[in-house]
């Protein structure tokens, strides 16, 4: 497992071409793998060759630009991403982010890349945020169609990755009860300065099957790129081992699901294992998140642990 997580935390096999998702009518960046450069795309009719897709929503306070080293490097995989750059202030409308993230959905499943020769495969769509923007990407999942299921004539998903997820409102922990496609949720490991959300809970909430990871030396700032901004607001330093890390696990998410055409589909099929083991990880049982939650731990064993650190 370390060599495959190693390889699939350097870049991909594509070269990359970056867009303006300004072009659709929102503001944002596209990065799309280059037609024939990595072998991953499936040809289809009229020898158009098609690629997954993944919406991208940033965290509090941030843009797209803080993501630019890891949304390239999905695309590098074989992946089309999509990051709205709204929703950028200090007081943000989670619920219009979400919409957000809805739209960019409609554009990757609507627009051909490059030359016209590259598409996006509805049926391999994905959705992935850090903090607020994995918060706005699970309240845009709710009561989605899985994928090869047809519901309200809206794009299915694959799955859904939220990396050190934030609260939202409407609650994303609610939301993520509605949530049938396959999840990814990443917790940290450390505490930043600035509150963050609860990720052990937005996986215990999962409906659909979910596989919980925590980041043991990641922070709720750290995925994020700029290392100025993260001393600022979440006292995070210079973390990228850890950056190379989430990416593999992205990545490996994806190719495990099968959405890739690549040889290395079947040994990441372990991703999807929420019992498999990562160096630099740790994962539980949604029975044990559960547990950890506060409004089912047992009153008397919590008095009687107050009791003994007195």
């Amino acid at each position: 497992m370390k060599n495959l997580v190693d390889q699939l935390g350097r870049p991909g096999p594509y070269d990359v071409k970056v867009g303006d998702l300004g072009v659709t009518g929102l503001p944002g960046r596209i990065y799309v793998p280059v037609e024939g450069s990595g072998g991953a795309g499936r040809v289809g009719r009229r020898g158009r060759i098609s690629v997954p897709g993944l919406v991208f929503g940033h965290d509090w306070c941030t843009g797209v630009d803080a993501y630019h080293v890891t949304l390239r490097h999905l695309a590098s995989w074989g992946i089309a991403v999509a990051a709205p750059d709204t929703e950028t202030g200090f007081v943000t409308d989670h619920a219009g982010f979400a919409a957000d993230l809805e739209s960019s959905l409609q554009v990757l499943t609507g627009v051909k890349f490059g030359s016209g020769t590259t598409v996006t495969d509805p049926d391999r769509l994905y959705l992935a945020g850090h903090g607020m923007g994995a918060g706005a990407a699970v309240l845009t999942a709710a009561g989605r169609a899985p994928a090869g299921q047809d519901r309200q004539n809206r794009p299915s998903l694959r799955g859904v990755i939220a990396v050190y997820p934030s609260d939202t409102t409407p609650s994303c922990y609610g939301a993520a009860r509605r949530v049938e496609t396959p999840g990814l949720v990443l917790d940290a490991g450390r505490p930043g300065t600035v509150p963050a959300g609860n990720a052990s809970r937005l996986a215990a909430n999962w409906r659909g099957p979910v596989v919980y990871r925590r980041i043991l030396k990641g922070s709720p700032a750290g995925f994020s790129e700029p290392i100025l901004r993260k001393a600022l607001l979440g006292g995070a330093g210079p973390e990228f081992g850890v950056q190379d890390l989430l990416r593999a696990l992205m990545v490996g998410f994806i190719t495990g699901d099968g959405a890739l055409d690549s040889s290395l589909s079947r040994d990441c099929a372990t991703f999807h294992d929420p019992e498999t083991a990562v160096k630099g990880t740790a994962t539980a049982t949604r029975r044990e998140l559960f547990e950890s939650l506060p409004e089912f731990g047992d009153p008397v064993d919590k008095l009687q642990q107050a009791l003994l650190k007195l």
